[in-house]
């Protein structure tokens, strides 16, 4: 078995100071090149990387296995003839010493880009990358922000609102004050997690050409959802209107009378766009699924169960009056809630009946086909 030691210089840096063709490889010859690369320039990090070289090859023949230590190096005008040629010169190696396998010495980020191109020729036992200790920690920054700067999503992500925060930042302090600023800032960073968390920017990337499709195929659920759309601004309207009108300050009496105006609209909203859903999956389909079906008969019941509980608390708050029958017959708050809860049950209960008995019919379809 023998390995082959290489060191990778894609900027070519090597051969141009020490005025020499590569690939070198042999003991002796990468030896020579140390010197020479050295006297050239004693302050670049190739001669460290030169030298790690040659320490692992010496190692591997201590540990009796054949070793074969290289240089290889980029030559060309752009980086795409730079790779070609360090192939070119790495398939000279395999085919001039029959290798099995390879070790990759590296100085720079740049460097590393050649792995790929030596693990399509030989199977990788190490990858070792020289860093030189005065420099190590200004050398590992320097990687990792090579790395974060050469992804785009990251910089789009980060970047980008790191940048407006910063030039908002001048502007709240000196308008409105450090707590306003901290909050504004707070607030910017926790959208943008929010944004990017629940995959919103792929949504709407999506959403142009799933309305276009929708509307070029005739799809019910696209008149359906502005109604719906409409419907629920209909009741945060009224919702928010009676909120306006309460004399209290109690938080907790003003959401609940927000919710008990806004949700028989906000339920029938989604009615409708659950039911446009429905006729969307008649059309296109020979039968309906049983989520689908049981979709507006589980929007309808958990419509009136809130609706219940909600005017179940304002009445005992005194918020709201007594429910009247047609008959003239008063009902307590208990008796209210009761009447709802259980009209939202028996709506459940239906739902589940008639997606059952759906499913019944399509079962026996099936089976008679």
């Amino acid at each position: 078995m023998s390995t082959l030691v290489v060191c990778v210089d894609r900027s070519n840096d090597i051969s141009r100071k020490a005025g020499l063709e590569l690939p070198v490889a042999g003991w002796e010859a990468v030896h020579a090149l140390v010197t020479d690369v050295g006297l050239a320039d004693p302050e670049d990090s190739s001669v460290n990387c030169l030298l790690e070289s040659l320490r692992v090859a010496r190692d591997l023949r201590d540990e009796q296995e054949e070793a074969v230590v290289a240089v290889v190096g980029g030559v060309g005008d752009s980086l795409v003839g730079t790779d070609r040629s360090v192939a070119a010169q790495l398939d000279d190696l395999i085919e001039r010493y029959d290798l099995d396998s390879a070790i990759v010495v590296i100085d720079s980020a740049q460097d590393e880009r050649i792995v790929p191109i030596v693990e399509s020729r030989l199977p990788i036992h190490s990858v070792d990358r020289v860093v030189v200790r005065q420099a190590h920690d200004i050398e590992s920054t320097y990687y990792l922000l090579k790395q974060f700067l050469g992804d785009e999503e990251l910089r789009s992500t980060v970047l980008v609102p790191l940048g407006i925060g910063l030039l908002l930042l001048p502007l709240l302090l000196t308008q409105f004050g450090p707590q306003v600023a901290l909050a504004a800032l707070a607030s910017l960073l926790g959208a943008v997690l929010l944004y990017k968390g629940l995959a919103i920017d792929d949504r709407l990337a999506t959403a142009v050409e799933r309305a276009r499709d929708a509307l070029y195929s005739g799809q019910v659920s696209i008149v359906t959802y502005v109604v719906a759309a409409g419907l629920a601004l209909v009741g945060v309207f009224l919702g928010a209107l009676a909120v306006r009108d309460i004399q209290t300050d109690a938080t907790y009496i003003r959401v609940l009378l927000f919710s008990y105006r806004s949700v028989p609209w906000l339920a029938l909203a989604a009615l409708t766009a659950s039911t446009g859903r429905v006729l969307d999956e008649f059309i296109q389909s020979d039968g309906l699924s049983a989520p689908y079906l049981n979709l507006p008969f589980g929007v309808l019941a958990v419509g009136l169960v809130v609706r219940g509980f909600t005017g179940y608390f304002l009445e005992q708050e005194s918020i709201l009056g007594h429910l009247q029958l047609p008959n003239g017959v008063f009902l307590s708050p208990i008796e209210r809630l009761a009447i709802f809860v259980v009209s939202g049950l028996v709506v459940s209960l239906l739902g589940v009946s008639v997606t059952a008995r759906m499913r019944d019919e399509t079962l026996d379809d099936v089976a008679e086909q």
